[in-house]
This record gives structure tokens, C-alpha cells and sequence, in this order.
């Protein structure tokens, strides 16, 4: 039991002292807004901004090139997202109406991750020291794929950042950044909590 209580103790430690200043700063910023975008509020975008470049150099130092390629892309996008919601709001909410994937946006989102994923996993695997090359550009696909539906209030990208999210987890606690999987483990949960929100109000639009 005294080896157990010890072990655990041991791991707190190490958790809060591998845990850096600035990937606390993104975990912050990064759960700030996600749920921000859970609650349809159109601040999350400026927000998002922020973890973003952050992340840039976080990703860039655990050597995850294709989420820290991702981080570019996710700063356009943020911003594209920014002005959608803003065409329509009002000071805080937006009110750009939710609506449903269409089946022509299932099959090429399908496409889209295959063939993204064995392309950019290749040569991340054949050009970089890059650490998981496959399943990051897995990742990566499927993140590029929910941040547009995120930006057109799609309701389905809760399902697909779920789902993302998850395996996320366990590749980030692979290379240490504990803090990160801490943050993408609530991400799930949020993410869980944006579906049934978006969900709602798009019962109450219909």
C-alpha cells in the first residue's frame, strides 16, 4: 500500500513538473474554447486563435509535425469561422442556424481522410523523424475535416472531434505531454456536451 500511496505521489510530481508554462497556457486557452464553441458563443473563435499559435510550438518540439502543420490551417480556419458565425450574431451568440451533414459530404470527408492520411503519412514517415506518422496524419485529417463542419455549424463535427479526440489521448500521453492529454480527455466530454447542444437547437429551428 506505502509503494502504491508512493507511486501516485510520484506521478503527480512528475505530471506537474514535466508540464511546462506554456502548454498550461494552451490547455487553458484550448478548453476555454472549445467549450465556448459547446455553448454556441462566438467567442471561442478569437480564443481558439490563441491556443493555436501556442500550439505551433508545442507540437513542434514533441516533433508532431502534421498536428503542428494542422495548427496553420487551424488559424485560417478559426478565422473563416469567426466571420461565418459573425454574419448573423448578435453580440455573444451566434445565431447562424445549425444544420445536418448531407450524404455527398459524408463520402467525400471519407475520401478526403484516406487518402490525406496514406499521403502526408508517408512522407512524414519517409522525410521526418516524425513519431507516430500515420496515426498523426490520421488525426490530422480527421481534425481538418471537423473544423470546417465546426465552421459551417455542422452538427456531426461534435461526433467526429469525439471520436478524434480519443485517440489523441493516448498519443500524447505517449510522448509525455500529459497536460495535453488531460485537455483532449475533456475535450471528449465538451465535445459530447457541443453534440447535444447543437443538437437541441436544431430541433427547436426545424
Amino acid at each position: 500500500m506505502v509503494s502504491l500511496v508512493e507511486a501516485v505521489k510520484e506521478s503527480i510530481v512528475q505530471f506537474l513538473t514535466q508540464t511546462g508554462w506554456l502548454e498550461w497556457c494552451g490547455v487553458f486557452t484550448g478548453i476555454l474554447c472549445v467549450w465556448l464553441a459547446a455553448k454556441n458563443n462566438i467567442f471561442n473563435w478569437p480564443i481558439a486563435l490563441v491556443s493555436v499559435l501556442i500550439y505551433i510550438f508545442i507540437f513542434y518540439e514533441s516533433k508532431l509535425y502534421a498536428d503542428m502543420g494542422l495548427q496553420f490551417y487551424f488559424l485560417v480556419m478559426n478565422a473563416y469561422g469567426w466571420y461565418f458565425w459573425n454574419k448573423n450574431s448578435g453580440h455573444t451568440k451566434a445565431q447562424t442556424p445549425v444544420s445536418k451533414i448531407t450524404r455527398k459530404e459524408i463520402i467525400l470527408s471519407v475520401i478526403g481522410i484516406a487518402f490525406f492520411t496514406l499521403t502526408l503519412g508517408f512522407i512524414l514517415r519517409e522525410n521526418t523523424d516524425a513519431a507516430f506518422p500515420y496515426i498523426d496524419s490520421f488525426c490530422t485529417a480527421c481534425s481538418l475535416i471537423a473544423q470546417i463542419f465546426l465552421a459551417r455549424k455542422v452538427l456531426e463535427n461534435w461526433l467526429i472531434w469525439i471520436f478524434v479526440d480519443i485517440i489523441y489521448v493516448g498519443v500524447y500521453v505517449s510522448k509525455d505531454l500529459y497536460a495535453t492529454a488531460i485537455m483532449y480527455a475533456l475535450y471528449v466530454y465538451i465535445a459530447w456536451i457541443g453534440y447535444r447542444e447543437w443538437k437541441k437547437n436544431l430541433t427547436e429551428t426545424l
